[in-house]
């Protein structure tokens, strides 16, 4: 980041007081005198609660103080004064905490660099910097957040940056726009938790907080507190329970939450009777004597905590539906930022036997460790018989499901799934409403997006994955070559539409190739998505659209049968395998030419395709099938050295096919298509071993050439494929080599490695960095002001004329229109 003051943005500095002028003058001084940052970049606004201390602040320079008549807490005091703030960037620090000289540089230089981040969490020790105060935040199920290492010495073995479930709101920095969008500090807490709480929220709707230990603040802890609690700290104690089923209340899941809360009231009781050492079994039937017990305050904390909770539940109810619906992250997600969930958190005997009682009654283990859910969709038929795109979407909830809850839905009609260890359903377009709800992560391909409407609002919280392995419109141009040419212009629009708003919704990409991302990343460009908030967040972009190919299994094939060389053809042939269907875009032509013109010197040479109908039923036989079959019977090779599989092969059966050939083909013609396609097929030549003959122009044409796994043609040559041909069928030394080196290749293609990107994506899904709520600039433009705007577009007004006329005037003027229309509809 740059450090010119002018990259700065403004930061406002919000301090809270309530009868500590002393330690709120020394703060200040501080934050004026010590601070590494530029004087007229920082705003300091002292929030005198209660009004006790007004006079004295008023003498403090370079402060904006502002009074409150009434003891607002520290959350209502908080939000008070960032109603007065004008920084892009938030920062709250206890009246009782001074400020390390890069306390704000290093905060601002974390949130310049990760846009995806919403607040900093500073490290904060105590006033001497020898004692840990807070290095990281953990969270019971019961809601209770508290310091981990807090009273240990500081020997920097916790001064690795990372993500936290919250700051500490005695030393924390946050955006002001996500700020603002939330709503800021939940003002029921008073204080204690409200911190906890709002950095639950943060990572809920997708941003994260981020601990950076160069950012130093040291504490004087509890200096406040000590002016209005008792010497038993009863108050201390009542609003830290009564805000740990505030927080809770708000934040966990519905399924999580009817576990947890009956579970979490009951420990409640039992934390008062313990802390109070009362005789629970005092007022048991069988008892003699009399029923009184003395009940201390501390005693009574947890059950007034309860009466109030209830007391607040109304307005509880509003917000927790606020934070439920706008909520982008599962509590699985959350767990992990929980650190130990399952922590007691208090040392006391009766209170621990207890919560082990509670933790298993509920079954409050597996609430908190419960899995994600995502949610996979296809267009293509599942069953026995399944092409590229269905066999894709089968991998993905497979591998997927070992760690998450995985359902696979299609919208084909053609649903008769094998045995599968994930549910696979059938599904109306107009149903799918209901799956997409259950989801907490969904994964897409083809027209699935069109069918979900909701999905692409702008206030849609769900984290959507794009699978764009096929680009359909490359595809289309090939494919439509025989349609009405009008027909053809309106599909291909139409498909293109289709693909921009997934670039336009998606959280997270997949690709096939390094070839397609690099096609996809100037698609990305051209629609506006790469912004530099994404950019910054991750300059490789791949955190945003990753690589993964198509995959192969990791078990090895093995053959239970021989439909080839055990009825097709003899034992002895040589068999070419043409694996999948026969398309518009693959040219079979060629290759039946070559197999002619190698029939004339090699008679045992035998070329079988694999799949000649389909397995969708609504994709129709295209034209090149008919010319393939009759062109190898105008050469007199059907039947004899040209055979056609008219149905299409199972699944778990292609390897019978595979392992019964001698080498795998694929060809195809020179054109756009060809330079971004990813020939599934061939991940099965891999799987089987067999050396390759491909056409050279796509990325596996790059893989066979590279690493001598075959051999690479040129477009529509029928003599050098025959000679290639020849040479991986019969000479056995060449054919050895290509296969030993097939076997370290397809370790690559496992579906286990090549998901990996979409594995690591699942286990942390949140939004893309340019969908968080109130994200904005750091540091915006100055605005232009009315008159600089009528200079600034006089200006441009004759460029346009000075350039092409009235009619590039024109243009220009319609293309702002339609920006500004397509910026509003994005706002919503």
């Amino acid at each position: 980041m740059a450090e010119g003051a002018d990259a700065l943005p403004v930061v406002s500095v919000v301090v809270v007081n309530y009868r500590g002028a002393e330690d709120t003058t020394t703060c200040v001084r501080a934050l004026r005198a010590e601070l590494d940052y530029p004087a007229d970049r920082l705003q300091v606004v002292v929030v005198d609660n209660g009004g006790h201390d007004a006079e004295r602040l008023r003498g403090l320079d370079g402060v904006d103080l502002v009074v409150s008549p009434e003891n607002l807490g520290f959350a209502g005091g908080c939000n008070l004064g960032v109603e007065h703030a004008t920084g892009s960037v938030l920062a709250f620090l206890n009246n009782d905490a001074r400020p390390d000289p890069q306390w704000a540089r290093a905060a601002v230089r974390v949130l310049a660099e990760r846009p995806d981040v919403a607040a900093v969490a500073s490290k904060v020790v105590d006033w001497d910097g020898t004692g840990i105060d807070f290095v990281d935040g953990g969270l019971t199920w019961f809601g209770m957040g508290y310091k981990r290492h807090a009273g240990q010495p500081d020997d920097g073995s916790h001064d690795a940056p990372r993500d936290v479930l919250f700051a500490t709101g005695s030393a924390m920095f946050v955006r002001a726009g996500a700020y603002r969008e939330l709503g800021g500090f939940d003002e029921r807490f008073f204080m204690f938790y409200e911190d906890v709480d709002l950095g639950w929220r943060l990572n809920l709707r997708g941003w994260r907080v981020r601990f950076e230990p160069g950012s130093l603040a040291y504490h004087r802890h509890h200096a406040s507190m000590s002016k209005v609690d008792t010497e038993d700290n009863a108050r201390e104690l009542f609003l830290l329970e009564r805000n740990a089923l505030l927080a809770m209340y708000k934040n966990l899941s519905d399924a999580t939450l009817a576990k947890a809360l009956p579970a979490a009231l009951a420990l409640a009781v039992r934390r008062s009777t313990a802390r109070g050492d009362l005789d629970a079994t005092a007022l048991e039937i069988t008892r003699d004597g009399p029923t009184e017990q003395r009940v201390s305050p501390p005693a009574l904390a947890g059950i007034l905590a309860i009466d109030q909770f209830v007391e607040l539940l109304p307005s509880l109810a509003a917000a927790r539906e606020d934070v439920q619906a706008s909520r982008v992250r599962s509590d699985a997600d959350i767990v992990p930022l929980m650190r130990r969930a399952m922590e007691p958190a208090y040392p006391l005997p009766r209170y621990l036997a207890a919560h082990d009682i509670l933790v298993e009654a509920f079954g409050l283990e597996d609430a908190f460790g419960a899995r994600r859910r995502v949610l996979v969709i296809t267009g293509d038929a599942i069953s026995e018989r399944m092409a590229g795109p269905a066999i894709r979407a089968w991998n993905m909830a497979d591998v997927l499901g070992a760690e998450h809850e995985v359902r696979l839905v299609t919208v084909n009609p053609l649903c008769v799934p094998p045995p599968a260890p994930f549910p696979v359903l059938k599904s109306r377009p107009r149903d799918l409403g209901d799956h997409v709800d259950w989801a907490d992560v969904v994964i897409l391909q083809g027209h699935a997006l069109e069918m979900v409407p909701a999905l692409k609002a702008a206030d849609s919280t769900k984290v959507v994955v794009c699978d764009i392995y096929d680009p359909m419109h490359l595809e289309l141009l090939e494919q439509g070559k025989d349609t009405v040419a009008e027909q053809r212009e309106l599909d291909l629009i139409g498909v293109t539409a289709v693909l921009n708003a997934q670039l336009e919704r998606g959280d997270f990409f997949v690709c096939a190739s390094e070839r397609q991302r690099h096609f996809w990343l100037g698609h990305l460009m051209a629609l506006g998505r790469l912004t530099p908030a994404l950019y910054d967040t991750d300059p490789t972009v791949r955190s945003f659209l990753g690589v993964v190919p198509f995959g192969l299994p990791g078990k090895p094939p093995q053959q239970s049968a021989s439909p080839i060389k055990g009825g097709l053809v003899g034992e002895s042939d040589k068999v070419v395998l043409w694996a999948g269907g026969v398309y518009s875009w693959f040219d079979p032509l060629t290759l039946v030419s070559a197999i002619g013109e190698l029939a004339g010197r090699r008679d045992d040479v035998r070329l079988v395709f694999l799949g000649m109908k389909h397995p969708n039923p609504e994709v129709p036989e295209m034209d090149i099938g008919t010319q393939v079959r009759t062109l190898s019977g105008q050469l007199g090779l059907t039947g004899r050295n040209v055979f056609f599989n008219e149905t299409w092969v199972p699944y778990d059966r292609r390897q019978d096919w595979l392992l019964d050939a001698d080498a795998g083909v694929t060809t195809h013609y020179e054109h756009v298509e060809t330079t971004f396609a990813f020939r599934t097929r061939v991940l099965d030549y891999l799987w089987a071993g067999l050396p390759i003959v491909t056409t050279d122009g796509d990325a596996f044409a790059d893989l066979v050439r590279t690493e001598g796994l075959g051999v690479v043609v040129p477009a529509e040559d029928a003599t050098a494929l025959a000679a290639a041909l020849e040479l991986v069928l019969y000479d056995a030394e060449f054919a050895a080599a290509c296969r030993e080196r097939i076997a370290v290749v397809a370790q690559r293609f496992t579906w286990e490695n090549v998901l990996a990107p979409l594995t690591a994506f699942c286990r942390d899904p949140r939004p893309s960095a340019d969908r968080l709520p109130g994200a904005e600039p750091l540091v915006a433009r100055p605005p232009l002001g009315a008159a600089g705007t009528v200079l600034r577009d006089l200006a441009l007004i004759r460029e346009y004329l000075d350039r092409g006329g009235p009619g590039e005037l024109a243009k220009r003027a319609a293309g702002r229109v339609r920006r500004l229309a397509k910026e509003r509809l994005r706002r919503g």
